[in-house]
């Protein structure tokens, strides 16, 4: 049996293939605890879908051994978008996964995508059963050949229109579950999700899109292990790289994460945090909060070159590049970099015109809010 533990001790040769035994997308520029992930989760998808498809086997078996419907009654309990009986293909076709009976039929369809590490996003979807019936009725002839799929897009991080879109791809998904994992590559980048059913004719309907979010840089945002206690204890990491504290998506990715903590996160940090009034009370008056700041010049010159810095002289490392830290005072401020040639013939001057405006703002105090129960 393949557990994390077991694949730890491989090294990341035996886990590359492994990874490609079983066609992990992008193994070959994953690291050993990224294989890890991967790997299981492959398993873990592969052995789901052997387990769906068997079960599918067994009802049709029963469904044509009795010669009723396939659940022994007159229509299956997850009925299609027509309204009849529910064969085990158009289950794995249903997206949906709540009726809208227990909300009157007013909420939504929602797909919230968070980042989970450099190469990976995490999707989930809430979809309601009027939604795949809108879908059907829309695609019409089209329907019958209409299969599930979310599909990734890149966005222009500068840009929120349409226009500023690309598609990726289309990644196969079934119905009976509620969230996938998508594998991406050269970080950092922008994406948007949309969930929804694409016709062999090409035609594509939407069911819902979700928030935006950029991935980090390979190696700045270390991985995390597939279980909500460890988006408990980071929480504020992924969300605010899944565009949490955007305006457009901050309301359905705060509602998400507050149903999977069982906690409001809250408009203060209080909240957010998990800190209780009596905690306030304690630390009244021993709040101290400073930020200052420097900057870091960097620079490469022929090797063999006398570089100064405000009249200082900047030593040049074995390739003529340099990097030294400068600090940052209130106002503007005019720093001259210049560079001599090793015979001293030559001269050139680069000046950096800088200004730093600190600001303090008010401080603003807070009620305790009270504790809500799980």
């Amino acid at each position: 049996m393949i557990t994390a533990d077991s694949l730890r001790t491989r090294t990341c040769k035996d886990l590359a293939q492994i990874a490609k035994q079983h066609k992990v997308d992008g193994w070959h520029s994953m690291r050993k605890e990224q294989l890890v992930m991967a790997i299981l989760r492959a398993v873990q998808k592969k052995s789901a879908k052997n387990s769906t498809a068997k079960k599918a086997a067994q009802i049709a078996a029963a469904g044509k051994r009795t010669g009723q419907a396939v659940n022994g009654r007159g229509k299956s309990p997850r009925g299609g978008a027509n309204g009849r009986a529910t064969s085990p293909h158009q289950s794995l076709k249903d997206l949906t996964t709540t009726s809208g009976a227990t909300d009157g039929g007013k909420g939504k369809d929602r797909l919230v995508v968070m980042v989970r590490d450099a190469y990976w996003l995490h999707a989930c979807w809430e979809l309601r059963r009027q939604g795949v019936e809108r879908a059907a009725a829309a695609l019409r002839h089209d329907w019958h050949t209409a299969q599930p799929v979310i599909r990734l897009l890149a966005v222009s991080a500068d840009d929120t229109t349409s226009a500023a879109e690309t598609v990726i791809r289309d990644i196969p998904i079934h119905g009976g579950v509620n969230n996938w994992y998508i594998h991406v590559e050269d970080p950092p980048a922008t994406y948007r999700l949309d969930i929804g059913y694409l016709a062999a004719s090409g035609k594509f309907y939407s069911l819902a899109r979700s928030n935006r979010v950029t991935t980090p840089p390979p190696g700045s945002y270390d991985p995390l292990d597939e279980n909500w206690r460890d988006v408990a204890e980071n929480f504020d990491k992924v969300y605010a790289l899944s565009g949490g504290y955007a305006r457009e998506t901050a309301g359905e990715l705060q509602e998400l994460f507050e149903e999977r903590l069982r906690r409001p996160m809250g408009a203060s940090a209080m909240t957010r945090f998990g800190i209780s009034p009596e905690k306030i009370a304690e630390s009244q008056g021993d709040f101290h909060f400073e930020v200052d700041a420097e900057m870091i010049v960097f620079g490469v010159a022929t090797p063999g070159s006398h570089v100064t810095l405000r009249g200082q002289p900047v030593e040049l490392r074995e390739d003529g590049s340099f990097t030294l830290r400068v600090s940052m005072p209130e106002g503007r401020q005019v720093v001259p970099v210049v560079a001599n040639t090793s015979h001293g013939t030559e001269q050139r001057t680069i000046v950096l015109a800088l200004e730093r405006n600190t600001k303090t703002l008010e401080t603003v105090v807070r009620e305790p809010e009270e504790p809500t129960a799980d």
